[in-house]
């Protein structure tokens, strides 16, 4: 299925997930074809962001409002378009709508993160469609909503019976695994910012500014790197990056460093187009990035993973030492 900014989607006909999950091994094959290989050194990079909550307490520096205002700016600046995944009870008011409908009429794609955001692996399909179908109620009838699901902190169930339950969910609606292929921490640099400046509204920004952007090259370097040994190329990559302080304050700064460093910044829609994720990777427990993900399931780079990917506990130590 085509991804659109037209607005809402038709739903395909029903169709069972565990009937495509050769796509794997057809992804491979394609990756490692020859019009792909000629793009191993073609890096591209789309910005896919998550947790749009106007519930979140405001900072010292900015205001909601003007944090939403920044990020748009900033993809507008470099004429980028972004797909954000919403979850329904952070966006279900007013103010919610308002600020979706700025992302909306700025041309951006807009997917479904579930309602509450909660851990897939602690429930099951059942309680979790649930949550899918009602973030989409909300959703449905705003211009740049797409049938893309992004499971939340990328857990895709501990049992073979949660991963096949929610693919044969997701499937039979309509929706695409929203995947990332470069997962990030950013969240913990932001909460670590955010205290600092509850503490000293006048802190020095500039050391979160490098810390963030040499941990945001660090781990695209890394899922790169990764690709390469286990696609044979550099894939269309999805960049994890949320609706927050430091994206507001430090957006303009990851997009010129990527575009300096000879990437290419793509849209959303252009970079789910990539057959990587087309992909459902046979692992339990399932979820990360896609490109971490098939890397576990080649069972060659078990050295090179660690579980989870992407947490605090490998930054903060990191930020204690550098003061932050």
């Amino acid at each position: 299925m085509e991804l659109s900014n037209s607005g809402p989607q038709a739903r395909p006909s029903r169709r069972s997930a565990r009937s495509v999950r050769s796509l794997t091994q057809l992804v491979l094959m394609l990756c490692l074809s020859q019009s792909c290989a000629s793009l191993l050194h073609a890096q591209s990079v789309a910005i896919t962001m998550d947790d749009l909550d106007v519930n979140a307490d405001d900072t010292p520096l900015l205001s909601l409002e003007q944090r939403n205002a920044a990020i748009l700016a900033a993809l507008d600046r470099v004429q980028l378009k972004a797909i954000i995944f919403v979850c329904g009870t952070r966006v279900d008011s007013e103010i919610g709508r308002r600020h979706l409908d700025t992302w909306a009429r700025a041309g951006h794609l807009i997917g479904n993160h579930s309602w509450t955001h909660p851990n897939f692996s602690a429930g099951g399909a059942e309680m979790f469609g649930d949550e899918v179908l009602r973030t989409e109620a909300l959703l449905e009838e705003l211009h740049g909503f797409t049938r893309m699901f992004r499971f939340p902190m990328l857990k895709e169930g501990r049992t073979a019976e949660q991963r096949d339950g929610m693919r044969d969910f997701l499937s039979s609606h309509g929706y695409r695994n929203g995947y990332v292929t470069i997962d990030t921490s950013d969240w913990a640099i932001d909460a670590r910012l955010r205290r600092r400046l509850h503490a000293d509204p006048t802190a020095n920004l500039e050391p979160y500014r490098r810390f963030y952007l040499e941990h945001m090259w660090q781990r695209a370097q890394y899922y790169d790197g990764l690709a390469k040994k286990v696609l044979g190329r550099s894939p269309s990559h999805t960049l994890l990056v949320h609706h927050n302080l430091v994206s507001a304050l430090f957006l303009p700064d990851l997009l010129h460093m990527f575009s300096s460093r000879g990437w290419t910044l793509i849209d959303a829609a252009t970079a789910y187009k990539d057959p990587i994720f087309a992909a459902q990777p046979n692992i339990l427990p399932a979820g990360e990035s896609i490109v971490w993900a098939l890397a576990k399931e080649s069972q060659r780079f078990d050295k090179e993973l660690r579980f989870p990917a992407e947490d605090g506990e490998y930054e903060d130590p990191r930020m204690d030492a550098v003061g932050l």
